[in-house]
């Protein structure tokens, strides 16, 4: 008898073990573009004219200082052009050559300071670019949560990311499960009534070429040519 009940008492447990895994809900799964609502959003664009404004500052600093070289290098040209004379005496030409090396050094050291500048502002603006989309994407999981809850999700992806082999790590998914039109409207709530237009994307400066400046008088190609204008 004991054996028995025992068989039912182990058969109900199992039964029930059952019975409450097939309770549970099918989970229900949602896509997001995370990239996109980072785009798009209006913190996004105020961030695009701060940086815009601070790009022109710097390339007016680099213009500043192209044109320093710039100036240096005609002086030293000058140079170059007396140098050549045919009818100079050896204490002449010794005293080009002591003219010359003083502003090749100085070219030299201008050089310096255009490659460093534009490597530190490139470092400055890439950091703050990340610091803003670290700050941007905690506020967006944010509202991609609450959005995600109403709708009774138990998982959110995210379809802007690529795999490993550079292509949509998501292949495939149902328009009617995308959410990110959605999360843009609840973002578009808190954009303040006076925000201006969207200003256009800023793009960083590029790192200088590295550049050997020569002190001697038969050879200074110029090095300090004006800034691209490229976008």
């Amino acid at each position: 008898m004991n054996k028995i009940l025992a068989s039912v008492i182990a058969a109900l447990a199992v039964s029930g073990t059952a019975l409450t895994a097939s309770a549970q809900p099918a989970p229900k799964i949602l896509v997001v573009e995370m990239a996109k609502i980072l785009d798009t959003h209006y913190e996004t664009e105020d961030q695009n004219a701060k940086l815009k404004v601070d790009e022109a500052k710097a390339n007016e600093e680099i213009e500043r200082i192209v044109k320093d070289g710039q100036a240096i290098e005609a002086s030293m040209q000058e140079i170059q052009e007396k140098a050549k004379n045919p009818a100079l005496s050896a204490d002449a030409k010794a005293k080009l050559e002591e003219e010359f090396r003083p502003k090749a050094e100085e070219r030299q050291r201008k050089l310096t300071e255009l490659n460093n500048y534009r490597q530190r502002t490139q470092r400055v603006f890439q950091e703050r670019i990340a610091n803003f989309r670290g700050i941007m994407f905690e506020k967006i999981n944010a509202i991609v949560a609450e959005v995600a809850k109403k709708k009774g999700a138990t998982l959110v992806i995210d379809k802007s990311g690529l795999s490993n082999i550079g292509i949509n790590a998501l292949v495939y998914s149902d328009p009617a499960y995308d959410i990110t039109e959605e999360v843009k409207k609840e973002i578009a709530k808190g954009r303040p009534a006076n925000m201006p237009a969207p200003a256009a994307k800023s793009n960083m400066p590029a790192p200088a070429a590295k550049a050997d400046a020569k002190t001697d008088t038969k050879a200074a190609a110029p090095l300090f040519t004006p800034p691209s204008t490229k976008k």
